[in-house]
Order: structure tokens, then sequence, then C-alpha cells
């Protein structure tokens, strides 16, 4: 794989490429399903029962249909590839855990009662620096400082072992057991869970990008009978 900063670039790029197409599929299969003669737009206002509005309500209940089954299938096939792999022990993820809360916002989430800022803030602790961080994962430090990006901090496992072990696996918590649960999220080349993450890419893409339009087809139609 290419440096992280690279990766980071070309999921943006393939990301706009995946929006451009599925806009184009959505679009194209809303305007089939206009009625012939009808003069209006998709998100044009139309009275109760008429041609326009029974179009919209048909379009709604489409591409949620639509939105519905891709959905299932790709997290199927993403499932499916998880279970194809497997954690091989290279203890990244317990001597690197990465937030965009501090320790006392994750505490104030956790009083506040959520259960993962709770199950975090349980597992793990704060890193004093960045130098612990550059010996775990380099190419991650390397990459945030590359695109500029702040306001990140750094939490390791206390618990875990020199040899990557945890101490109290049968009872670890389910931020642990979960992990990875996202195949954009940037894992050391080490991670037995890479293979995963390369086969479930472009797959996270699409239906990231196919809920962000659906979402917004259905929520600009929705709005136009709003009060």
């Amino acid at each position: 794989m290419e440096n992280l900063s690279d990766h980071l670039n070309n999921l943006r790029k393939n990301y706009r490429d995946v929006f451009l197409q599925c806009s184009r599929e959505v679009n194209q299969l809303v305007y089939s399903m206009k009625p012939e003669g009808l003069s209006g737009e998709i998100f044009d206002e139309y009275s109760e029962n008429s041609e326009g509005k029974i179009w919209q309500d048909s379009v709604i209940t489409a591409i949620q249909e639509l939105l519905y089954k891709d959905l299932n299938n790709g997290f199927s096939k993403i499932k499916r590839y998880y279970s194809e792999s497997s954690c091989i022990g290279c203890g990244a993820c317990c001597k690197l855990a990465c937030s965009e809360f501090s320790p006392v916002e994750l505490e104030n989430k956790a009083q506040n009662g959520d259960v993962f800022a709770q199950q975090f803030i349980q597992t793990f602790v704060p890193y004093s620096g960045v130098d612990e961080v550059e010996k775990i994962f380099p190419e991650y430090l390397k990459m945030l400082i590359d695109n500029n990006e702040s306001g990140y901090y750094f939490y390791h496992c206390p618990r875990v072992t020199k040899d990557n072990r945890c101490p109290d696996y049968e009872n670890r918590p389910q931020i642990c057991r979960d992990f990875p649960d996202n195949p954009l999220a940037f894992l050391p080349l080490s991670c037995g869970f890479m293979d995963w993450k390369l086969k479930s890419e472009h797959i996270s893409l699409k239906l990231n990008a196919e809920s962000e339009i659906i979402n917004f087809y259905i929520n600009k139609i929705k709005g136009l009978y709003e009060e």
C-alpha cells in the first residue's frame, strides 16, 4: 500500500467518483419513474393527489427500497470478508487509539450516559506526548502532520503485555471485540484485518455515497410539504 497520505487522497478521489456515479444512477431511476407528459421536476411542489405528488411519493418508496437492498447486500459482503480475516496480535489497536475527544470530554460524555465513552475511558488512558505514538504507528502520525490535521488525542491500553496480549481477553470490552468496525479506518500494514479493509473499502464508499444522496432526495421532497 502507498503511504497513508497518498491513500487518504485516493480515498477522497474515489469517493468523489463513486458519489458522482451514484448520483447519476439515482437521478436516472427518479426520472425513469416520471409520468409521461408531466412538465414539473422532482423538487417542485405539487398539489395533493396530483401526478407530480404521486410521482414523488413513488420515488421515495423506490429509493428507500433501493437503499435498504444495497445496505443489506453491502453489509453482508463486508461481514463475510471480515469473517475471512482475524487478529494476528500486532497490538497496534491496543497501543494506539485515536479520538477527537479529550480525556475531559470523554469523561463528560461517559457521565452523560454515552456507552462508548464509558467503555473507552475504562480501557484506555492518554499518552503524555506523541513520541510513543510515532513508535507504534509512524505512518498515521505522518499523515496527520502532512494534512495539517490537529485536534486529535492519542490513548493506549495500559494492560496490554509486552508480547501484545490482553491479560483479560475473554472479558475484553465490546469496543475491543468490535474493532475494526469501519473499512475506511486507517490500519497499520501489520493488522490482520488489512485484507478485509482493502476488499471492503469500495463497498463502504458506495454505501456512504448512496445513503447521502438518497437521504438528500427524501428530505428535500418531504421538506416541500412541511409547514
